[in-house]
């Protein structure tokens, strides 16, 4: 099923099998970022209010800050929430490219002060080795996700899910169940590690944001294709697991 919307902006809905996806489009990026922080703190709200506590995870990168800082100033039991990533840079969270020094530094400040942050990074392992202990770590502290929010590069890749790596074969493996792999980017710099795809669409509620002209050209790019290792944004777009709300300028 296939559905639209519009404010000032279009939002349709795509059936894919089993799963819907409701796209949102906009003219502006504050009123994207106005209308995505209220749902995910609607969907924060209903996971406290029916558990006690929720889990939200977000993405790195430049195009979530404007979200950050609008989503940091609602009015919401912050103290119930865990936050944690997509993926990481494996570098020290003091580094300026970490996705934790961002998260920190833009999320975690006003109100959301009081969200208890579980971050990837280990420094006493190298990537590889951190696999295992980074999917046990998130299993406790993180798991099962109410709300998670992926992002999308210019060359199709969400997450650290890089176009023909050679780890996306495991990754995309929805009978792994392991929640975190380690990438090693031919394209980027630093290795990563990342959501797998299995744990991506675990969660109750997705959500893809992105912003621009580029990219919303890539993200047609995307959806006219089927091949998830040239463009992974695929594998989310593609699946009939989980309903999917993708929100752009």
């Amino acid at each position: 099923m296939v559905q639209v919307r519009r404010y000032n902006s279009l939002q349709e809905m795509v059936g894919v099998g089993k799963m819907s996806k409701i796209i949102h489009t906009f003219q502006t990026q504050y009123e994207l970022v106005s209308l995505l922080s209220k749902s995910i703190a609607m969907k924060l709200e209903t996971a406290i209010r029916t558990k006690g506590k929720a889990n939200l995870i977000v993405s790195g990168g430049s195009t979530p800050l404007a979200l950050f800082r609008e989503l940091r100033e609602i009015s919401l039991e912050w103290e119930k929430v865990n936050i944690g990533l997509c993926d990481e840079r494996w570098i020290s969270p003091s580094h300026e490219e970490s996705n934790e020094n961002l998260v920190k530094n833009h999320l975690l400040q006003g109100k959301a002060s009081r969200a208890r942050f579980i971050g990837m990074y280990n420094e006493y392992l190298d990537i590889y080795s951190a696999e295992k202990c980074c999917t046990q770590k998130i299993k406790e502290t993180l798991f099962p996700f109410d709300v998670v929010v992926l992002g999308m590069g210019n060359d199709g890749h969400t997450a650290s899910l890089f176009p023909n790596n050679t780890e996306l074969k495991k990754a995309f493996d929805l009978n792994n169940k392991e929640l975190c792999i380690a990438i090693e980017p031919k394209t980027a710099s630093y290795k990563r590690m990342s959501l797998t795809l299995s744990a991506i669409l675990s969660a109750q509620h997705i959500y893809l944001h992105f912003e621009g002209k580029e990219k919303t050209a890539v993200y047609k790019t995307a959806n006219r294709g089927k091949n998830i290792y040239t463009m992974p944004i695929r594998a989310v777009l593609n699946q009939d697991i989980r309903d999917l709300e993708v929100y752009y300028t």
